[in-house]
């Protein structure tokens, strides 16, 4: 494990990258925006190459910080209807930065910072800031960490954490684009995805959930046998096996070219399945250059009490894990 500077943000703050290797996997995470960087893996012939959509250079992502390449999400990842919710009867006002909705933390959400970073024993790395009471209009005054290890198989394992001295709510993910061809292989929309959950979310015109929870069974949206992922994809799967104190396995995405095979495991009761197909024309990646699998509780759960809650009280603790493992 190494670390080394990456570059410096206009107001010149350092970033630094840190380098994890293990069981014939290199990943690459930076302090700034928790971004993983780049996941390197060989493929069935042995050749190496990232699988994780990223920019060589810090520009790179100042430049197109929309897709949250890579990125650590927060304080709540996805959408909060109208960009506002109210807990214990009091109305809190968020940045709308997605049409009438906020979404993914605000204007500056976790993934627009530079995170304190060290050491976590031989192959990982803690990162960990507070978010001050207030910030983008979330109250309480939270204390975060994330911790990404390489574990004994090269799996990449992301455990999330935080503690309030107030009131508030937090959903934390990882935004990670996938493409097991390779970074810059094209399309990733001919990969196979496989998800553990007989139903989704459905939502309106600007993304919100309607409330309803609706079966895949007999529609395009059925993943529960692994098929082609093809486009059209920005849902929340409410999987199976709901919240779970340990990682549980809940997707695969495979490759059949190249060999590679990515699995998710998760504590998390659902996931997005979002496959790119927003990217802009400036980007130096098409529409479905990459599929994300982001773990998650569900768009809107602060608004919607059916769902599994958001809320965290000070003397709690928020704790989220996600395993990405890798074979080939």
């Amino acid at each position: 494990m190494r670390s080394e500077l990456f570059g410096t943000l206009p107001d010149g703050s350092p970033v630094h990258r840190w380098t994890l290797e293990r069981a014939g996997v290199r990943v690459r995470v930076l302090s700034y925006g928790g971004i993983v960087q780049s996941v390197r893996v060989p493929d069935r012939a042995g050749r190496m190459a990232s699988v994780a959509l990223g920019f060589e250079e810090l520009t790179g992502y100042l430049a197109h910080p929309g897709p949250y390449f890579g990125a650590l999400v927060g304080r709540y990842a996805n959408r909060i209807a109208g960009g506002s919710f109210s807990l214990d009867g009091r109305a809190y006002r968020l940045a709308r930065n997605n049409g009438p909705n906020a979404l993914h933390g605000g204007e500056r959400g976790f993934d627009k910072h530079v995170w304190d970073a060290e050491p976590e024993g031989s192959h990982g790395v803690r990162l960990s800031r507070v978010s001050p009471d207030g910030e983008e209009g979330y109250p309480g005054r939270l204390a975060v960490s994330v911790t990404y290890t390489l574990d004994e198989s090269g799996a990449l394992r992301i455990a999330y954490e935080a503690t309030t001295d107030a009131p508030t709510v937090v959903n934390l993910t990882n935004h990670t684009y996938w493409n097991l061809a390779g970074a810059r292989a094209g399309t990733a929309l001919g990969h196979e995805v496989r998800i553990a959950a007989s139903r989704r979310t459905p939502v309106d015109g600007s993304g919100i959930p309607t409330g309803e929870y609706a079966d895949v069974a007999g529609t395009r949206c059925d993943f529960r046998a692994a098929r082609e992922a093809g486009p059209g994809f920005d849902h929340n799967y409410v999987l199976d096996k709901g919240v779970t104190a340990d990682p549980v396995e809940v997707a695969e995405l495979s490759d059949p070219v190249s060999g590679r095979t990515l699995t998710v495991a998760t504590t998390e009761p659902g996931l997005q399945l979002y496959t790119a197909d927003h990217f802009a024309p400036d980007l130096p990646f098409a529409p479905g250059a990459g599929i994300a699998l982001e773990t998650q509780h569900f768009p809107d759960s602060p608004n919607r009490p059916e769902f599994p809650g958001t809320e965290l009280r000070p003397g709690g603790v928020y704790r989220s894990e996600t395993v990405y493992g890798f074979s080939w």
